[in-house]
């Protein structure tokens, strides 16, 4: 089985002149499919079932996006329409986010080509979040003992603070953040570890911050399983990001954590998160880094292209 998830509902029509450039799913999976990277036939996620999703957020508001009745207020802090292609969508990436981590747990490594919806938190959705995918997938994981404990690796540009909030006080899970200090949300979470970080930090200053905030949280371990958030909106031209990394920096940031979690024999399941810009295509080609990355390091075999 291919490692990578994958469906085509993971890319819903938005407005023109949207933030969110939700056609950089596509190109992604055009570039891998390119590359070799993606085979025709990748796993296809369901629909994550309600009461899975319920285990990390309210109720209510689970049944609200999946009634599509969403109040005024909800979609407003969401920022994506109340609609039933989005709900499926975010149904969809939460369980190929568990797909993926269920693919790891047996091969050391997987990917979700959606995911890191890292904002939604108990009581709802925010940022263009509508399920926290990784916190439904962790969560999963842990009720039916698959794994025991648990570290998320963070490194949108922005923190993870429905990540954090949705697991404060649970021990078994190890929440890291890698963010910029100035950036959304205006009020913080705490994690487990936050490494809030100034504007136009670059590379070598964030390299070196990641591989001591690597550090303290490995020495937490021993954990059974690694979900990594690779969001690219820490590049220095992104539309919405901070910390001004080149894409040297970038493909430098994929392979050191990618090869830090393998060597300390975590198997790692890999999500998008944030990466913004008006070609999606381009938004597309940062993200493909952490698959190339993967693939140089032997977690990701290439086939034909």
């Amino acid at each position: 089985m291919t490692a990578l998830v994958w469906h085509p509902s993971y890319v819903v029509p938005l407005r023109p002149g949207h933030r969110m450039p939700m056609s950089k799913y596509g190109h992604l999976h055009a570039i891998l499919a390119a590359e070799g990277l993606i085979g025709p036939d990748p796993p296809a996620p369901g629909l994550a079932p309600a009461s899975m999703l319920a285990a990390v957020h309210d109720p209510g508001y689970v049944g609200r996006v999946l009634g599509g009745t969403l109040r005024p207020e909800e979609i407003r802090r969401i920022g994506l329409p109340g609609s039933a292609a989005v709900a499926e969508r975010a149904r969809r990436s939460a369980a190929g986010t568990l797909a993926a981590a269920r693919i790891a747990l047996g091969r050391g490594f997987a990917a979700n080509l959606a995911g890191g919806s890292h904002h939604a938190g108990p009581e709802g959705g925010a940022g263009f979040c509508v399920f926290n995918d990784v916190a439904v997938a962790a969560r999963a994981l842990l009720d039916e003992a698959a794994v025991e404990r648990v570290l998320v690796v963070d490194l949108d540009v922005h923190q993870g603070d429905g990540t954090a909030r949705i697991f404060a006080g649970e021990p078994r899970v190890f929440t890291l953040s890698i963010h910029a200090a100035r950036n959304f949300p205006a009020r913080k979470a705490r994690s487990s570890l936050d490494v809030a970080l100034p504007d136009a930090t670059g590379d070598g200053p964030y390299l070196a911050a990641l591989g001591a905030a690597l550090d303290r949280a490995l020495a937490a371990g021993p954990f059974d399983l690694a979900f990594l958030n690779a969001g690219v909106d820490t590049w220095a031209g992104d539309r919405l990001g901070r910390l001004a990394l080149s894409l040297d920096g970038l493909a430098r940031r994929e392979r050191e954590t990618l090869a830090r979690l393998t060597d300390a024999g975590l198997p790692v399941v890999a999500v998008l998160g944030g990466g913004y810009g008006h070609d999606p295509a381009e938004v597309a080609g940062r993200h493909a880094l952490m698959f190339r990355a993967a693939a140089g390091l032997g977690l990701l075999p290439r086939g034909p292209a």
